[in-house]
């Protein structure tokens, strides 16, 4: 019997009102590679995004996580089979220290409450949040006040605010938005560590970087996939030339 796949969308469409933002975009995803999305503004990248995270219930069509059909389950349901996800503007309790902030995210994926347990105290999630800060790169910021952080950092601790729940799937949006060149091969880097254990799909616009970064692009263009390929694939694809990258940007 052969295993099924990470997660698989099929015909998904999303429409408001009179206006169709996605229209039978079908894919499917394996483990641990980098996928991006890219295309340009309007093509359906963030509704698409809003979709695989539960943000949003599809119009049509159905998403499957290993197996399971989670079409139109609750937002946090998502979370708990293992799909987390990071937004284009950071996140973050800024008055918090860093290790409270993954730490209250880990708390909220215990399978019980218990008013009488001192949280502060409970090891195995003071140990989880440790774990990811040390995945990201923070581990020497754990007690700094969050909004002390650089924005690159901040970007690294959101995603490691995802990585405590142990996801099998990451979505990160824009994850190197408002970096420099610096913090930018800081955050490929990591994200190049973490897809060693997960996918990981990303919605990003720094064409370089996603030529070099990602295993596989999937083009969106007015609410359709017109093209899934590797980056090599993607550059040669003259449909793909024509509508969003450019004869310079295929040739870079």
């Amino acid at each position: 019997m052969t295993a099924a796949p990470l997660l698989a969308v099929e015909n998904i469409g999303k429409r408001f009102g009179g206006f169709v933002a996605l229209e039978g975009v079908s894919a499917v995803f394996g483990g641990n590679r980098v996928t991006a999305v890219i295309g340009p503004n309007g093509a359906g990248k963030s509704t698409f995004f809003n979709i695989l995270s539960g943000a949003l219930k599809p119009s049509t069509g159905r998403v499957l996580f290993e197996g399971r059909d989670l079409t139109g389950v609750p937002q946090h349901a998502f979370a708990h089979h293992g799909i987390a996800r990071s937004y284009q503007i950071t996140t973050i309790f800024p008055q918090l220290s860093v290790h409270e902030n993954v730490r209250v995210s880990g708390q909220a994926f215990r399978s019980r409450y218990n008013i009488w347990r001192n949280r502060d105290l409970d090891r195995e999630l003071i140990d989880a949040a440790d774990a990811a800060l040390a995945a990201v790169g923070l581990a020497a910021r754990r007690d700094r006040t969050a909004r002390l952080l650089s924005h690159g950092e901040q970007r690294a601790l959101e995603i490691a605010i995802a990585l405590v729940a142990n996801p099998r799937l990451l979505l990160l949006d824009e994850p190197t938005a408002g970096m420099g060149p610096e913090e930018t091969k800081e955050m490929v880097g990591l994200m190049e560590r973490l897809a060693a254990d997960r996918t990981i799909l990303l919605v990003e616009h720094k064409m370089k970087m996603i030529l070099g970064l990602s295993d596989r692009i999937l083009v969106l263009h007015h609410g359709r996939l017109i093209a899934d390929g590797t980056p090599a694939e993607i550059q040669g694809d003259s449909e793909v030339r024509r509508v969003y990258l450019g004869q310079s940007h295929a040739n870079a």
